[in-house]
């Protein structure tokens, strides 16, 4: 019993998230302290939730900052997978601006 309290005490608990236009997923881990943003992002591909998300090459972020993969994780982090842009922000709004106004 001792040693699940030890080995308890040694985990930290993080969300991962990964947001797409109507939907989001989001789940919580329980993971070694001392563990980085990359351990974290394999353990979730091995997951039902993220298994078809393209995690390893995105860009993430914790609490709406990006960070490097080599970052450690504290606990309570919340983990955000970002999605590539669809369309240049620059040219999207060209083109809004082109369109007539109703």
């Amino acid at each position: 019993m001792a040693d699940n309290r030890a080995l308890a005490k040694d985990l930290i608990q993080i969300e991962i998230a990964f947001a797409q236009p109507h939907t989001a997923t989001i789940k919580s881990f329980a993971i070694q302290s001392g563990a980085t943003v990359q351990d974290a992002l394999t353990l979730a591909a091995h997951t039902v939730e993220f298994a078809k998300i393209p995690i390893m090459n995105s860009a993430v972020g914790i609490y709406g900052k990006r960070v490097h993969v080599n970052q450690l994780l504290r606990n309570g982090d919340r983990l955000e997978i970002y999605r590539s842009l669809s369309v240049d922000p620059k040219i999207a709004r060209r083109a809004r601006v082109k369109q007539p106004s109703a």
